[in-house]
């Protein structure tokens, strides 16, 4: 048993010394900090971008701190509101399942490494599962961090399956305002743009000044 938990601590450590090598000795971490770069990134692997797009999606949600308004938005600029939806959804959907069998696999040490300790105390509660509702409301309140989220229920007794459809669904709503602000900008719509990013902020510092007030409720809940 001890032999088993050094092992994963262990191939835990390397796993991420090499993927922060990768990212930084590429200067990968850049192209997530500029809009144009990344735009330019992805379509100099036409016809193959949408892949490479799916995979920025992944990669994103793997790395938590990695900001996913961006992608998102990207994606609806480069393929349009339904396949930027599409696109981002397969990527989304596959980085949360690989975080939460990632947190699985390695349990806390992995947690220690991921989540911020402030981040990991206010999720505290929902380590057991607590209805696929509640579960449901945190990926879908903006402001919330959904991507840690993915990493703390991979060590709670949430089944696979119901945690894929409560983040699939909750991440949606946001995932298609993205896609269409990302579409709107594209066709330089300015004015609805302008609406968009109004209503988005609007809803996004709403959520973010009350998101304890809404955590200690939803914690109430059974």
């Amino acid at each position: 048993m001890k032999n088993s938990v050094a092992f994963r601590i262990i191939l835990l450590i390397l796993l991420i010394s090499l993927g922060a090598y990768l990212f930084y000795h590429f200067d990968l971490h850049l192209y997530f900090k500029d809009k144009t770069k990344l735009i330019l990134f992805i379509k100099s692997f036409h016809p193959y971008d949408a892949i490479v797009f799916i995979l920025l999606q992944i990669t994103q949600v793997v790395a938590a701190p990695i900001p996913g308004e961006i992608t998102g938005f990207i994606g609806g600029f480069l393929y349009g509101p339904l396949w930027g939806t599409i696109y981002s959804t397969v990527g989304l959907t596959l980085g949360s399942w690989l975080a939460f069998m990632l947190a699985r696999f390695f349990g806390m040490p992995l947690l220690e490494k991921f989540v911020k300790k402030d981040i990991f105390e206010k999720f505290e509660d929902f380590m057991e599962h607590k209805g696929m509702i509640v579960s449901f409301l945190l990926f879908l309140i903006p402001g919330f961090p959904k991507d840690y989220l993915c990493y703390i229920l991979g060590v709670s007794r949430i089944p696979t399956w119901t945690f894929l459809i409560i983040s699939v669904a909750g991440r949606l709503i946001g995932t298609i305002m993205l896609s269409i602000t990302g579409n709107v900008a594209r066709n330089e719509q300015y004015f609805a743009l302008a609406v968009m990013v109004g209503i988005g902020a609007v809803i996004f510092i709403f959520a973010y000044y009350y998101r304890d007030k809404l955590l200690e409720i939803l914690k109430k809940q059974k």
